[in-house]
């Protein structure tokens, strides 16, 4: 996400600054797009610092440790980068006086399960998530509206349900596409592997949901926090299969226990009606654009 809100913001003339951490595998792809810095974001001091050289008049807070397996294995790193990385970012502005919109990224994972009579799920549903990730995105908006309720601090949450696109790694649709284009080229056995086909999720192309992060730092109202979802929940074998339409070699698919979640909701599925009425955001590139294009991304990413 961050990568195409560079892309975006770059295009429309603004003054971008960003950062990044640890090995990430998209810098040199927009490197000369914004200022981009290394910054370990639960490290106050040097955050403090960066947000008192910059001054901006936005801040898009998208930093964090964002899959769920990796937050039963360590929840201590994401807890840090998350809660105390969100934190940082709050006092850092509250410390300097700073005047200036702040959208916070939270999560689908907030809700945990959610019973098929209350899907699609609305800003109202009860969260109970299901791991320390959907916990720590809980943190995250409790944080957003407390600065704002008790220091002014302009700021609010996204909701963010799935999102996937052109650059995406570790979601189910990158799994796939970057399988099928291994296999296409011959860098891979015809198999893909996969987990759990059952499922259902909204799904929204990247390119959108930037669209909607721009659209509400303009509209969005302070303390408030909205779903972004896609408008359809598709089956993931569905997906699977689409994806491979799109493919020359039709692959054997084969269930890897290791892409198996202890737990994993049945249905992820947002009601964005009051994003949607305060911005007039809309979902516009359907899945078979979003998959299509996430194959020639890794193709050509592959290829070289």
């Amino acid at each position: 996400m961050g990568s195409h809100l560079v892309d975006m913001l770059a295009d429309a003339g603004h003054e971008v600054h960003g950062t990044y951490y640890g090995s990430v595998n998209l810098v040199n792809e927009i490197k000369n797009r914004a200022n981009l810095v290394r910054c370990d974001v639960g490290n106050f001091p040097v955050v403090r610092r960066l947000i008192a050289d910059v001054r901006p008049e936005q801040i898009f807070h998208l930093a964090a440790q964002s899959y769920p397996t990796k937050s039963w294995d360590n929840p201590w790193d994401t807890i840090r980068t998350n809660i105390t990385g969100t934190t940082n970012v709050f006092e850092a502005v509250k410390y300097i006086k700073l005047k200036c919109r702040i959208l916070v990224a939270g999560s689908s994972a907030q809700y945990g399960f959610v019973d098929a009579k209350d899907v699609p799920i609305k800003e109202s549903q009860s969260m109970k998530p299901l791991h320390p990730y959907g916990v720590s995105k809980v943190a995250q908006e409790g944080l957003a509206y407390q600065y704002w309720k008790n220091f002014g601090i302009d700021a609010f949450t996204m909701r963010i349900f799935n999102t996937t696109g052109p650059r995406k790694v570790n979601d189910v649709c990158a799994d796939f596409t970057k399988q099928l284009a291994a296999i296409d080229l011959g860098l891979q056995e015809p198999v893909i592997k996969v987990g759990n086909l059952e499922t259902k999720r909204a799904i929204t192309d990247v390119r959108d949901e930037i669209r909607g992060f721009v659209l509400a730092v303009e509209k969005a109202k302070a303390g408030e926090a909205y779903n972004i979802s896609g408008s359809h929940a598709y089956l993931i074998k569905d997906i699977l299969e689409t994806a491979i339409s799109f493919c020359s070699v039709k692959p054997k698919v084969e269930v890897d226990p290791k892409l198996l979640r202890p737990t994993d909701e049945t249905i992820i599925f947002g009601d964005s009606a009051k994003f949607k009425d305060a911005t007039g955001w809309q979902q516009e590139i359907p899945i078979e654009k979003t998959i299509e294009d996430m194959l020639k991304y890794w193709r050509v990413k592959l290829a070289k």
